[in-house]
Order: C-alpha cells, then structure tokens, then sequence
C-alpha cells in the first residue's frame, strides 16, 4: 500500500465547494485502485482564519506544511480583505517558502466544451504555460515613501537573477523535450524592458544548446496574445516571467472554454518541499454558495497532484474520467451546461468506478 499525505487549504470562495469535489475523487480513486491511499488533513486558513485572528495563516503554517506529501490548494480572496492581504498572507508564503519556483499550467479544449476561438477544437490548442513562480515582477521588493503628499512615490522593483532564470529555463526546456512535438516558445518584453528581459533572451539562448533536438522560437508578450488566439496550434511548451505567464495563463484558460477547467501545479522541482496544487480560477464570490462551481480544474489539478507524487495511472484514471463526462455534456454554467457542481462531482466518481475508463 502506498500512502500519502496530503494537506488540503479550501481556504476561500468557491474554494471550499472545488475542494471538496477534488477529496471525493481522490477517496474514489482510493477506493477504486485498493493499493493507494491518500491520509487528507483539511486546514481552516484563509480570510474567515484572518478575521477571527488577524493573520490568513498561523506563525508556524509552513513547518506544519513541511511533513506533508503535496498541498491541496483552494482560492484566496475576499471582498472585504484587500487582495495583498489575502495573496501574500497565505498562497506567496507557501510558494516563496518552499522555492516551488516552477509554476505549471497545462491547458487543452476538453471534449464537450466549446473554445470561443471558431474554428478551434480538441487538439488544436494542447499548451503547457510555465511560469517563474520566485522572483520577477512579484519579488515583494519595492516601496512607498511620501504617503499621502503629491510627490508620494511608490516602486515595484522585478527581481531576476542568473540562478532564478536558469533553473526555469532548464525546467521548460526539459519539459519541451518530453512533450511529442519538442516545441518551446519564450515570452519576453526585451525591446522595452532592456535590463532583466534582455538577461532573459540571452539565458534562453544559453541554455537552448543543452537541448539541441527542441526547436524553440521567441515572443514579445503583446505579441504572443496575438499568436495564441490567431495561431493555437503553432504553440506548445511556453516559458514567461511570473506576471506574463499569470496574464498569459489566464487567456489560455479562457481560450479553453473557462477559467472554471484550468488548473496549476506550484512545484519545487528538486523535491525538497512539499509542492501545491490548486485550481487558477480564484474565489469567485459572486457564485460562492450557489453550487455550481465548476469543479473540473479541481480534479485536473488533482491529476497533476498525482503525477507529481508518481501515481500516473491514477492520475491518468481521472484525467479519462473527466473527459469521459465533460463529453457526455455534464457541465456547469461557465461551460454552457446546466449541472451543478455536485451533478459533475457524481458523474466524475461514477466514471472513476466504471469499467471503460
């Protein structure tokens, strides 16, 4: 029996609703594969924690994190709780804290979801966006002096080192080669920002001899959202800097179908801390409590949870029975469908059991 233990934060919003549904399909994988099972400790942190106690997470949040096998991520964000707080009290800790550095967002058409792009179906647009999930443009490095006064200034400085960019150059790049087609594509802004970008085209460079049988090309990142909604299929592996792979991301999700289906894996690829996993959509409070969230990222990004701890065929289990029900036109409102969260939530278990999957 492999086992693993797995901390889950549902944290806010919808999160909880997501989490949940991704728990109950992970109990049905446990139950349906016998040799696996999966020891799931739920944490109360998030906004409601900050209110009753000021901060989003206790002091020692991240030593209690440590001895677990993955983390199991929801959504933060309140509308009552500015988003700074909300952000950099629970998820960039987590992140930063366990130098999960490399940020992964696959993003495909699954069957029975319709992309707004016309003529784009399943298989034309099969993305993976990687985003430098430690430094750049979310750092944390910066300042404001002058409160208040008409000269009040206030600095946002991006952070990139040789180290920080090598070692996500070398995970894209690795993971370029893995994929069928070995096709890169590197999003920058060199023409405007001639100091950290530049440093960024010139590592790419660098770091493409290593992996002479990957084809790989260069995007300014204006350009690219261009080419991703003209051109899908011309794009594979992408590598960006922590704010363009988040804005880039978040149109891949789009572009899909829905935010409601994208999902992301924070990895520390050298294994030294847990990693997290959480669906991109955020808290979505205008449609918390109303039970049709859509729960599908939460398994996607349970899949990759299971990739990640190396149990593919669960992970390919559950891929297969998602697929199986977004086909057969069980989906939520966000995806056109009628279904509730827990409708979705019933037919994935159900597929998980059944014999074709």
């Amino acid at each position: 029996m492999r086992e693993y233990s797995i901390a889950a934060i549902p944290a806010d919003g919808i999160g909880p609703e997501v989490i949940a549904a991704g728990v109950q399909a992970l109990e049905s994988l446990q139950k349906r594969l016998g040799d696996v099972r999966f020891n799931i400790e739920t944490f109360d942190w998030g906004s409601d924690y900050h209110r009753k106690h000021g901060v989003m997470m206790p002091a020692d949040g991240l030593a209690t994190l440590k001895k677990f096998d993955a983390i199991y991520f929801g959504a933060v964000g309140a509308p009552d709780v500015p988003d700074h707080i909300t952000l950099w009290g629970l998820r960039l800790p987590i992140c930063q804290g366990f130098d999960q550095y490399a940020n992964v967002r696959p993003t495909r058409i699954l069957p029975g979801i319709t992309s707004p792009l016309r003529h784009a179906g399943p298989g034309d647009l099969d993305w993976v966006i990687v985003r430098e999930n430690s430094e750049g443009e979310y750092a944390g490095c910066g300042g404001r002096v002058h409160r208040g006064l008409p000269e009040e200034v206030g600095t946002e400085v991006a952070i990139f080192t040789r180290v920080g960019v090598q070692r996500i150059m070398r995970y894209a790049f690795h993971l370029a080669q893995s994929r069928p087609r070995k096709l890169l594509t590197v999003v920058t802004k060199s023409n405007a920002q001639r100091h950290g970008m530049v440093m960024w085209d010139e590592i790419a460079d660098e770091v493409s001899k290593e992996f002479p049988d990957v084809t790989w090309d260069k995007m300014l990142v204006d350009a690219m959202t261009v080419r991703m909604t003209l051109k899908p299929q011309s794009l594979d592996t992408i590598v960006a800097t922590n704010l363009h792979a988040d804005i880039l991301s978040d149109l891949a999700g789009a572009l899909a179908g829905s935010l409601g289906v994208a999902p992301t894996a924070n990895i520390d690829p050298e294994r030294r801390f847990p990693s997290m996993f959480e669906p991109i959509h955020g808290s979505a409070f205008d449609i918390t409590g109303k039970g049709i969230a859509n729960p599908v990222a939460s398994f996607w990004t349970a899949s990759q949870m299971l990739d990640h701890l190396g149990e593919a065929e669960a992970s390919a289990r559950l891929m297969r029975a998602v697929e199986q029900v977004t086909g057969a036109g069980i989906t939520t409102p966000d995806v056109g469908g009628t279904a509730t969260t827990k409708d979705v939530t019933a037919a994935v278990v159900d597929a998980i059991h059944s014999s074709n999957v």
